[in-house]
């Protein structure tokens, strides 16, 4: 099964009963483990919880924290990205060159990098003190 599969399958378990916008997310670490997520919706918005998130969850607990690679999908027109919080916390266990394919239900796919996706990203070196 590829990524996009294991993103795939697991978006049909989203529960998405506001927006109806299912999305799946699948993760590889460096081990070659796949860890999983879909959006999880909530009516006290913002409290749902993204894709991305649940998978790196996932894979935190099971105690993986260097990510090889993700793939997101979704029922939309044209492959969509993570958004701004999910990048951040992609740009937390994946180095800039890991990649990100995004894809659509119809069989859409682009694949870019986490720092493609997130241009100048806060990380760990901004917190050293001179």
């Amino acid at each position: 099964m590829t990524l996009v599969d294991a993103a795939r399958a697991v978006r049909e378990n989203a529960h998405a009963p506001y927006s109806n916008f299912k999305v799946g997310a699948a993760i590889r670490t460096k081990s070659g483990a796949v860890y999983t997520g879909c959006n999880v919706e909530n009516i006290a918005y913002p409290e749902g919880t993204c894709a991305e998130a649940g998978a790196i969850a996932a894979m935190c607990a099971a105690g993986e924290y260097e990510i090889a690679e993700v793939a997101v999908i979704a029922d939309s027109p044209a492959p969509v990205p993570p958004c701004g919080g999910c990048r951040q916390k992609l740009a937390e266990f994946a180095a800039g060159d890991v990649p990100v394919t995004m894809a659509t239900t119809a069989g859409l796919r682009e694949t870019v990098s986490v720092a493609g996706l997130l241009p100048g990203a806060f990380g760990a070196a901004h917190m050293e003190k001179g």
